[in-house]
């Protein structure tokens, strides 16, 4: 079964984590962790999810503005919000603090720099685990497991095929746009930083993407991109060159 929230908040990744609000609604399961910085962030929910925020947005907005923006996330379904009180704000600005008690929203506050790619790679594991022990870290019993079975090139055949058959060129660029896309879970500014490229650029490519590979916003599909792409790395390119000669 899927976590609560009050689950997710017990792994070492969320050490920090302050709950200021809906402390009566942190027994909802979690169904996704997303990194957001957009003011209509509640159109994209499904229901179920974290977000996370460093307060980028949210210091530009009103009063109103803020209670809006929680009220629509309640709406939408979401089942929590955490902020990083570190470079915008020092403190959860009040409007915001009384929109989530109102809307029985668990706000959650760390007061030091985290990582938003280990807090989602964390809950990710958890939740795709479903109630398992949590995932290993560095993947590396299923990537012994797969060489040892020799499935190591019809996995990542099956995973990354259409970026295969590509020229080098194009082929390194757009595998190391996906390995940044999925750590930063499409949060398109910080892969733009990472790759040192403009964000129009990302969208450019995150298209290609999209076309070559099906389903890339399912998360048990981007699980297997991940470990195709730590698989390409762990077996020092010699998988993926048997893959590009199949």
């Amino acid at each position: 079964m899927l976590p609560t929230l009050a689950e997710l908040l017990t792994l070492p990744a969320f050490v920090g984590a302050e709950v200021v609000s809906g402390h009566a609604h942190l027994s909802q399961p979690v169904t996704w962790v997303h990194v957001s910085e957009v003011a209509d962030a509640a159109r994209f929910l499904t229901g179920g999810e974290l977000l996370l925020s460093t307060g980028s947005l949210l210091a530009r907005m009103g009063e109103g503005e803020l209670e809006g923006f929680v009220a629509s996330l309640a709406q939408r379904g979401a089942h929590g919000l955490a902020l990083e009180l570190v470079q915008v704000f020092r403190d959860v600005p009040p409007a915001l603090l009384g929109a989530s008690r109102l809307h029985g929203l668990p706000l959650i506050v760390f007061r030091q720099e985290v990582s938003f790619a280990a807090l989602t790679r964390a809950a990710h594991a958890r939740i795709l685990n479903h109630g398992g022990p949590a995932l290993d870290p560095s993947l590396a019993p299923l990537l012994d497991a797969l060489a040892e079975t020799g499935r190591s090139v019809a996995f990542l055949r099956a995973q990354l095929g259409p970026l295969l058959n590509l020229p080098a060129r194009p082929r390194s660029t757009l595998l190391g746009t996906l390995d940044a896309l999925l750590t930063t879970n499409f949060n398109m500014a910080e892969t733009a930083r990472r790759l040192g490229v403009r964000r129009q650029t990302v969208y450019y490519r995150l298209e290609q993407l999209r076309a070559m590979l099906p389903d890339l916003d399912e998360p048990r599909r981007q699980l297997g991109l991940h470990l195709a792409l730590e698989l390409t790395r762990s077996e020092a390119g010699e998988a993926l060159s048997a893959a590009e000669r199949t």
